[in-house]
C-alpha cells in the first residue's frame, strides 16, 4: 500500500512540473478583459485555452504603471510550437510567442505589440528575439550600402560592403550555434539569405538574384518552420513584394510565376493545399479575381479529390459571385404565365437588376426615377426582383409604376435564395450587367446609374 501511495505521488509530482504557464502583461492597461491562445499549425490556428485579463500595475522604471495581466496553464499534452495570444482591441490584437517545455513571460504595448514585445522569461524566446534583432540591424546596414550604390553608381563602397556582409555572416554563425540544439534552430537557420559576394551595380541582377535565391535556406518539410509563421510569412512577401509591376497585365503574370515557384518547393500535396488555401485568401482583400481563379483552377482543382475542400471552393467563390466581371448567377421566374431565365434574355446590349421592396422608402423615391429614366432607352431593360414578405403590395405597385420591366417577386425578403446569392443586404441594390449578363458596374445609387449611362 505505501509503494502504491509513493508511486501516485511521484506521478503527481511529475504531471504538476510538466505543465508550464504562459503570462503577459499588457502595459498600458486595456479596456477589453479576455485573452485567446492558440496554436499554428501550418495555416490554420488551434484553440488551446482562454482566460481573462486582470487589472493590476507594475513598477516601470522610477514610476507604477496600471497593466492588464493574463496567465494560462497550458495542459501537460501541449505541443511545443508558435502560439498566439488575441485580445480585443476595436477588433482584435494579437502576440506571437514560441513555447518549448518552459514558462513564457512577455510585457508588450497593445497598440504596438510587435514592436514592443519584451521577454521576461523563456530562453527559446529572449534568444530568438535577440537574433532578430542583431541580423536585421546588420542586414540593414548591408542593404543600404547597396541601395546607395543604386543611388550613386560613381559611389566607390566595396570595402564597406565587405566588412558589412562579413558582420551578417558572423552574426548568422554565431546564433545558429548558440540556438543549436533549442526549439528554433530551424527559425534561425532558415532566416539566413544568399547575400551577394561583392556589391553589384544592377538593380535588375540584384533583385533577380534575390528572387532566385529567396528560399534556398528554406525546408518546405520543416516542422517548426510549416507550424508558424514563417513560410507563410515568406510566401507573402515573395509573392507581393518582390514580384511586383506597375503595368497591371505584367503584375498578374508575375503573380503567376510566383505561385508555380512557392508551390514548386512543396512536395507535401496537403501542404500545397495549406498554401494555396492561404494564398487564396490573400487575394481576397484586392478582389483579384483573375488570379484567384487561376489558383482554384490550375492548382486547387489539380490536387487529388479527398485533399479538395467543396466547403472552402464553394464559400471562397460565391463570395466572389456578384463582382464586377462576372457573369451574374443566373435564376428564373415566372410572368404573366411565362418561365423567364436571367440568362437567356437577348433583347437588349444591357440590363439593370436592381433588388428593391415595397417596404424600403429609398425604394419608393428611387425605382420610379429609375422607371422615368431608362422608359425611351429602348437597348436597355430593367429586370426588377422585389424581395417581399407577400406579394399584395409589390402586385400592385408594379402593375401600377412598373410597366415595361420584368418584375420578378422574391418571397421569404432577406432569406430568398436569389438574394443569398446575390449578397443582399440592403435596397435599392443595382447591377449593370451587358447583353452576355457580365456584370460591368455596381451602382451604389440612382445618381450612379444615371451617371454611368449618360457618360456614353
Amino acid at each position: 500500500m505505501t509503494k502504491t501511495i509513493l508511486t501516485f505521488l511521484i506521478f503527481l509530482t511529475s504531471f504538476s512540473y510538466s505543465q508550464h504557464k504562459i503570462k503577459g502583461i499588457l502595459v498600458p492597461k486595456v479596456k477589453t478583459d479576455w485573452v485567446i491562445v492558440y496554436k499554428i499549425e501550418a495555416t490554420k490556428k488551434i484553440f488551446v485555452n482562454n482566460t481573462t485579463l486582470k487589472a493590476d500595475s507594475l513598477k516601470i522604471g522610477n514610476k507604477k504603471e496600471a497593466v492588464s495581466v493574463f496567465e494560462i496553464t497550458l495542459p501537460s499534452t501541449a505541443k511545443s510550437g508558435a502560439y498566439r495570444a488575441t485580445y480585443a482591441l476595436e477588433g482584435a490584437g494579437s502576440v506571437d510567442f514560441f513555447y518549448h517545455k518552459e514558462d513564457v513571460t512577455f510585457r508588450f504595448n497593445p497598440q504596438y505589440p510587435d514592436e514592443t514585445i519584451t521577454f521576461l522569461k523563456s530562453e527559446e524566446n529572449k534568444l530568438y528575439k535577440e537574433y532578430l534583432e542583431k541580423i536585421n540591424a546588420a542586414q540593414e546596414k548591408l542593404d543600404s550600402i547597396q541601395i546607395a550604390v543604386f543611388q550613386n553608381s560613381t559611389l566607390n563602397a566595396a570595402e564597406s560592403y565587405k566588412k558589412s556582409l562579413a558582420k551578417v555572416v558572423k552574426t548568422q554563425q554565431k546564433y545558429e550555434e548558440l540556438s543549436k540544439n533549442k526549439y528554433i534552430y530551424p527559425l534561425v537557420k532558415a532566416t539566413s539569405r544568399n547575400n551577394l559576394q561583392e556589391i553589384e551595380s544592377s538593380p535588375e541582377v540584384y533583385m533577380n538574384t534575390l528572387k532566385n535565391t529567396y528560399f534556398d535556406k528554406i525546408d518546405f518539410s520543416n516542422e517548426t518552420l510549416k507550424n508558424s509563421t514563417f513560410i507563410t510569412d515568406r510566401v507573402a512577401d515573395f509573392v507581393f513584394y518582390l514580384n511586383f509591376s506597375d503595368d497591371e497585365k505584367t503584375q498578374q503574370n508575375l503573380y503567376k510565376e510566383a505561385i508555380k515557384k512557392v508551390l514548386g518547393k512543396i512536395k507535401s500535396q496537403p501542404y500545397q493545399k495549406e498554401i494555396i488555401e492561404f494564398l487564396i485568401t490573400q487575394f481576397e482583400a484586392t478582389k483579384n479575381l483573375e488570379i484567384i481563379d487561376y489558383l482554384f483552377e490550375n492548382q486547387y482543382n489539380k490536387l487529388p479529390e479527398n485533399l479538395q475542400d467543396a466547403k472552402f471552393r464553394k464559400e471562397k467563390l460565391a463570395l466572389f459571385a456578384t463582382e464586377i466581371g462576372r457573369i451574374a448567377p443566373d435564376f428564373t421566374w415566372t410572368e404573366k404565365g411565362k418561365k423567364m431565365q436571367l440568362s437567356t434574355l437577348n433583347n437588349a446590349s444591357q440590363y439593370v437588376l436592381v433588388f428593391w421592396s415595397t417596404s424600403c422608402s429609398h425604394c419608393l423615391r428611387e425605382v420610379p426615377q429609375l422607371h422615368t429614366f431608362l422608359k425611351d432607352k429602348k437597348n436597355i431593360k430593367v429586370i426588377a426582383f422585389a424581395l417581399e414578405k407577400e406579394a399584395s403590395v409589390w402586385e400592385n405597385f408594379s402593375k401600377t409604376n412598373l410597366y415595361g420591366w420584368y418584375n420578378v417577386l422574391g418571397l421569404k425578403k432577406w432569406e430568398n435564395e436569389v438574394a443569398k446569392t446575390y449578397q443582399i443586404v440592403s435596397t435599392p441594390t443595382y447591377f449593370i450587367l451587358d447583353k452576355n449578363k457580365k456584370i460591368i458596374a455596381k451602382p451604389e445609387e440612382i445618381a450612379d446609374v444615371k451617371a454611368f449611362f449618360n457618360q456614353k
